[in-house]
């Protein structure tokens, strides 16, 4: 049975489904712009596009993320490509971006992004300062063969390549280190909520109470990093005093930190001292 858009629109949402869930999933499947539902209310759905939106509908409901069910996410106004092996970019993370560009300016430096993920942090930095030399490192295959594709279609010159956080990357080479780590206990109870039931729990659970790869990078960066050079970390919303911290006690100094959109402390940073 057809239905036109707005009929259709208006079921997911009798469904139970968020008004912006059943319009990014509707404008899915039409391959149109949202922008398109408001000007075309009335026009009808074919029968496949009525069954393949009833079957998103129900997905969505399921609780899957949308990211997941378009397979799309857009982060920095980049359309990035996402997958179940990598994180969804979030809006939030878009805080630790304009924290490294108000940090450094368009002098060519080099980046390194550990746990690239999708590559969002990267490729959002490298579209803003082209002149910088961006790598991204992730221990995941999936994760550097999506990161990859993300570059090759937004025509950005970045490289990913498979790595343990700063393990195999020569001393004293960087300017600036960039990480979204896992900072999540296992025992939070937020792990059971939301899209971060279907995300990866490598990408989002650390021993030591959500510290340890934070704590990890802080002190391999030490090596990695040149004098001079910077460290920024995305982190928990209850997390920033210990990660200043952990980078002060690293040898890190002009340690400060910046809130996300929400008014919490989500991204912390530091200068590493001059030896």
């Amino acid at each position: 049975m057809s239905q036109t858009l707005a009929a259709a629109l208006s079921a997911a949402q009798a469904s139970g489904l968020d008004k912006l869930d059943a319009e990014v999933l509707l404008a899915h499947v039409l391959e149109k712009g949202r922008t398109y539902l408001i000007a075309w209310p009335e026009k009808q759905l074919t029968s496949e596009q009525n069954d393949r939106y009833s079957q998103l509908v129900q997905r969505r409901a399921r609780g899957v993320p949308v990211a997941y069910i378009t397979g799309m996410r857009e982060f920095w106004s980049l359309p990035i490509k996402t997958s179940p092996a990598t994180l969804i970019p979030r809006p939030d993370t878009e805080v630790l971006v304009e924290t490294v560009l108000e940090k450094q300016n368009e002098r060519p430096l080099s980046c390194l992004d550990l746990g690239a993920g999708t590559g969002a942090i990267a490729l959002a930095l490298k579209s803003e300062r082209p002149s910088w030399s961006i790598m991204g490192i992730d221990c995941i295959d999936e994760a550097i063969e999506l990161a990859s594709a993300n570059a090759r279609n937004l025509s950005l010159n970045v490289q990913f390549t498979k790595g343990n956080w700063c393990a195999g990357v020569p001393g004293s080479s960087l300017d600036i280190i960039v990480s979204n780590p896992p900072y999540i206990d296992s025992e939070d109870p937020h792990l059971e909520q939301g899209d971060v039931r279907f995300e990866p729990s490598s990408a989002l659970v650390a021993p030591q109470s959500g510290f340890a790869d934070i704590e990890l990078i802080a002190t391999q960066a030490t090596r990695c990093l040149k004098p001079g050079g910077w460290l920024f970390l995305e982190h928990g919303w209850q997390q920033a005093e210990r990660v200043r911290s952990i980078l002060s006690d690293s040898g890190f100094a002009e340690v400060d930190s910046r809130c996300d959109y929400g008014g919490n402390e989500r991204v912390t940073f530091g200068c590493l001292k001059n030896q």
